[in-house]
């Protein structure tokens, strides 16, 4: 992977939550790449996996089943050192959706990874290690309208993160955040329309691009690593510089 090939976590063990498509296969790719031995979770066994994955089935939004996916690991392994809490996501829908929608979303975004970092803690403070990367979005940190629930979560996550970084601290875990900005992936025409507009949008921001896995991919590395080792409790946005601000065309009468 281009901008980590240096990065060897070799003898690592890691959980990716999600990591079955998407931005988390490839984070659980780069992983493995790295050295590390991997398992993603997912409720149902995907029909391929890459060599080096190892799956196990869990709905991690059940406290007791994100229990145990972590202490399978850890009898798998003898260890767990890294989690990425990848899972994620959330259908259009406006705030007036219902009650039932709303606490469907917070628990796949926020409650989930509560529960697998207790879990994962539960291991890593008696090792006095551990490196916890939560996948956080843009949506938690301004408007998200159309996706109320799903950016309210996100906001959550990111003082979750914040929060455990200055308890857990102590006990050698490191906990950080990734801010994903607007990404390129399998379902990036749900949500941006056709490749054309997607182009339009990715020349709206200043890097020139949309992003994609393997930008993220990279961060993960690096907060996991030896090199971030004094790196805790951040928020870092991986978003190719961020949305431009609307009231800029609007004053140039664009």
């Amino acid at each position: 992977m281009q901008g980590a090939d240096h990065i060897d976590l070799a003898g690592q063990v890691a959980i990716v939550t999600g990591g079955t498509r998407g931005l988390g296969r490839q984070i659980a790719e780069a992983l493995v790449r790295a050295g590390a031995a991997v398992t993603v979770c997912g409720r149902t066994e995907p029909d391929d996996l890459p060599e080096g994955l190892h799956f196990h089935a869990a709905d991690i939004r059940e406290p007791d089943q994100a229990t145990a996916l972590v202490d399978a690991v850890v009898a798998r392994y003898g260890r767990i050192d890294i989690l990425v809490n990848n899972a994620g996501g959330s259908p259009q829908a406006p705030a007036t959706a219902s009650p039932r929608f709303f606490d469907a979303i917070v628990r796949l975004n926020l409650h989930a990874a509560m529960y697998m970092s207790q879990a994962a803690f539960a291991h890593m403070q008696p090792a006095r290690r551990g490196s916890i990367v939560n996948i956080a979005s843009v949506s938690g940190i301004r408007p998200s309208p159309m996706t109320a629930a799903y950016g309210a979560a996100k906001a959550g996550l990111l003082n979750l993160t914040q929060s455990l970084a200055q308890e857990w601290g102590p006990d050698g875990v490191r906990v950080n955040a990734i801010i994903v900005g607007l990404m390129q992936t399998e379902t990036a025409g749900e949500t941006y329309g056709d490749d054309e507009a997607q182009a339009a949008v990715g020349r709206s921001l200043p890097l020139q691009r949309m992003g994609t896995g393997v930008d993220i991919a990279g961060a993960v590395l690096w907060l996991c690593s030896g090199l971030a080792s004094w790196v805790s409790g951040a928020r870092i946005n991986v978003d190719g510089g961020g949305e431009r601000p609307y009231f800029l065309d609007l004053v140039k009468g664009n």
